[in-house]
């Protein structure tokens, strides 16, 4: 089981800011946003990107163009499916970049809308809230949807995103979730090298 921290920013200044207090960690993953497909925006301008491990979350509208960019700054890339008409499209460049490539699902999206790709990706992002900010209220009914999704591939890793904390977390690991992506609770944390290791203290 692994814990991510996510980074949502507006500029550089406040990019460096949450990336100092989560620099610890193996991989970090990087909230891009439009002000189109969700109302807020996040990394999307040209910022400098400490050397890292990267998984870019795409909110945005036309993924496809900002992968095609970009690829080559992170490990991963997990793009909203109901972003795009270029699945198919998307998963085959990724995959030819020697990438990892995820899906996410917002919170209304059932899994049957990524039954056919299931098991041509890595990764499915549960998002278990409405995306778009830090601090949005976690919606237990969307972790029905990790044992739908593990029958289907019971090899694809299952990451959940939204209102993580050391209350939510064991109710994610109940459900079957692999990946935990954290957003402000560590951000908001003072110290948020304990708070992760508390997390990891949670799922052990």
């Amino acid at each position: 089981m692994k814990i991510i921290p996510s980074i949502i920013s507006h500029n550089q200044k406040e990019f460096n800011q949450r990336f100092r207090k989560v620099k610890f960690a193996k991989l970090i993953q990087l909230d891009v946003m439009d002000g189109k497909f969700v109302k807020n925006n996040s990394l999307d301008k040209n910022l400098e990107l400490p050397r890292k491990n990267y998984e870019a979350h795409l909110m945005i509208k036309k993924p496809e163009e900002w992968i095609a960019t970009n690829i080559c700054f992170v490990k991963s890339v997990i793009f909203q499916i109901e972003s795009t008409n270029q699945a198919a499209q998307i998963i085959k460049f990724v995959r030819s970049s020697g990438q990892k490539i995820g899906i996410a699902l917002n919170p209304e999206t059932p899994v049957s809308k990524i039954k056919r790709y299931i098991k041509q990706i890595d990764k499915v992002l549960i998002l278990t809230v409405h995306p778009g900010k830090y601090g949005a209220k976690f919606i237990p009914g969307t972790l029905t949807k990790i044992k739908q999704i593990k029958k289907l591939n019971r090899k694809v890793i299952v990451e959940v995103d939204g209102g993580i904390n050391p209350d939510t977390i064991k109710l994610a690991k109940k459900a079957g979730a692999d990946e935990f992506v954290i957003g402000s609770f560590l951000q908001k944390s003072r110290n948020p090298k304990e708070s992760y290791k508390s997390l990891i203290q949670e799922i052990k």
